[in-house]
């Protein structure tokens, strides 16, 4: 898979889950995705809690993915191929995909909706 598919499948699987999450940003460069309620994020008031982002890059695909920063207990049970993509705490990198990479991103997101939710941030 070129990493211009793997962006679009990471495009189409955030944009999925809009509504309940919210675009903030969506350019050639960056699509975002947050929640939809104003709360405090650190010391300033944001108008949706940050969700995640795909970012392309010459080498790879990046996504950032915060919800495994907020909730890290609930994502303790990354598959291998998954944990070889994190870089950092919430960062994938991706230079390959297949469809189960795919499926494991779509229930970790699906996770991360009802974890914002329960939180009260959606």
């Amino acid at each position: 898979m070129e990493l211009q598919e793997i962006q679009q499948k990471l495009h189409l699987l955030l944009k999925s889950f809009v509504p309940p999450l919210r675009v903030r940003k969506e350019s050639h460069e960056m699509f975002e995705v947050c929640g939809t309620k104003p709360v405090m994020q650190g010391k300033q008031k944001v108008d949706g809690f940050y969700f995640a982002s795909v970012v392309p890059k010459p080498k790879d695909i990046r996504f950032y993915f915060f919800p495994i920063y907020t909730h890290p207990k609930q994502f303790e049970t990354l598959s291998q191929a998954m944990q070889k993509c994190l870089k950092g705490k919430s960062c994938f990198h991706f230079k390959k995909m297949d469809d189960a990479l795919i499926n494991e991103l779509s229930n970790m997101v699906s996770l991360g909706v009802q974890l914002y939710r329960k939180d009260n941030l959606i």
